[in-house]
């Protein structure tokens, strides 16, 4: 059984597990303390041209997205997120039940504009009665999106635009950010990325990690008492070691690019083997997850032989489905779905 299903299929990346079994009986103080996330957090900085930010290593994805929000936003606040985005979608409602509502814009391509976000406050902002709303206080987006789509960087500089005129920090969901990074159509770096918000993740999970994700405060202006607020939202590791040591270890060499590298180049092979069959893509997904229309007669060729994730139903049986590739994922698996897909 070939699967496709999503990123996280696999555990850690060999040289990650290497790393945890040789420091193993090192004895380090926990919550994050340990040298090995003070090199982890260097490593980072560095990578993201960014001496003065800080970096936090939480757990989970959903635990990150919640506890980033709900430190930076007041009572009254909520968050501004394409209607398809992770917080609004996927997320259990996991933000709402820290207290902020999700204010969800019109997407395309899985993105929202600066033009509909400058609109939406304006709006907002003009209606007299809007201390009876909920008040827009930051807003979220995630790169790659949902869709495995990319914002450029002039769509990221007009949406950071209208965010600095209404002073609202700019949030960016990076749980897949290596392999957006590394996408052949990707125009902004990570040294750009930094530049370019005021909090964003660089997930590990997805990526080649056990656990984990990174959060980065490229201008090192933090919530007050985070570190506590993480602990609160059951986002920090009593071992903060295995975090540590993931982190450090996918910033050495460059692992983390060198293998989302590795995994976008074989999603454009899926994109290609797709297309040279006569099959329709949902969404023209430049990363590693490609969205493609599946006929009745292609799931029955597939079932039981490769497993992937149907995102949405069609009028007569048709599907749109998803093929992720991983850091983990061999050409070889890539060759046996060409040889069965009809």
């Amino acid at each position: 059984m070939i699967s496709f299903t999503c990123d996280y299929n696999e555990g850690a990346h060999p040289l990650i597990l290497e790393r945890l079994i040789a420091t193993n009986l090192c004895q380090e103080p926990g919550y994050g303390a340990d040298a090995f996330t003070e090199s982890a957090k260097a490593r980072i900085l560095d990578a993201v041209g960014c001496p003065e930010g800080e970096v936090f290593l939480l757990t989970g994805g959903t635990q990150t997205n919640s506890t980033v929000i709900a430190t930076m936003l007041r009572d009254y606040q909520g968050v501004v997120a394409a209607e398809s985005g992770h917080i609004a979608v996927h997320e259990a409602g996991a933000v709402e039940y820290t207290g902020h509502k999700v204010l969800t814009l019109p997407q395309s391509e899985g993105k929202i504009s600066a033009w509909d976000l400058q609109d939406y406050l304006e709006t907002f902002y003009a209606d007299g009665a809007y201390d009876h709303m909920v008040f827009p206080g930051m807003v979220y987006i995630s790169f790659p999106t949902e869709y495995g789509t990319l914002y450029s960087k002039a769509e990221l500089e007009a949406i950071r635009d209208v965010c600095l005129r209404y002073e609202l920090p700019l949030f960016i969901d990076g749980a897949r950010l290596g392999y957006g990074l590394m996408s052949p159509e990707c125009d902004v770096t990570l040294r750009e990325l930094g530049r370019l918000c005021d909090v964003f993740t660089i997930g590990g999970t997805k990526l080649g990690a056990l656990c984990g994700e990174a959060v980065v405060f490229p201008s090192g202006k933090v919530p007050e008492h985070f570190f506590t607020m993480v602990k609160q939202h059951g986002a920090l590791l009593a071992k903060g070691r295995l975090l540590g040591i993931q982190f450090d270890t996918l910033f050495t060499d460059e692992l983390y690019f060198k293998i989302a590298r590795g995994a976008v180049d074989l999603a454009m092979e899926l994109k290609d083997l797709f297309v040279e069959k006569g099959y329709e893509l949902f969404m023209d997904s430049p990363t590693n997850q490609q969205f493609v229309i599946l006929t009745p007669e292609a799931a029955q060729a597939l079932e039981g032989r490769v497993l992937y994730e149907v995102w949405e139903r069609l009028p007569g049986g048709r599907a749109v489905t998803r093929f992720a590739t991983s850091w983990a994922t061999t050409p070889d698996q890539v060759q046996a779905l060409a040889e069965i897909l009809p």
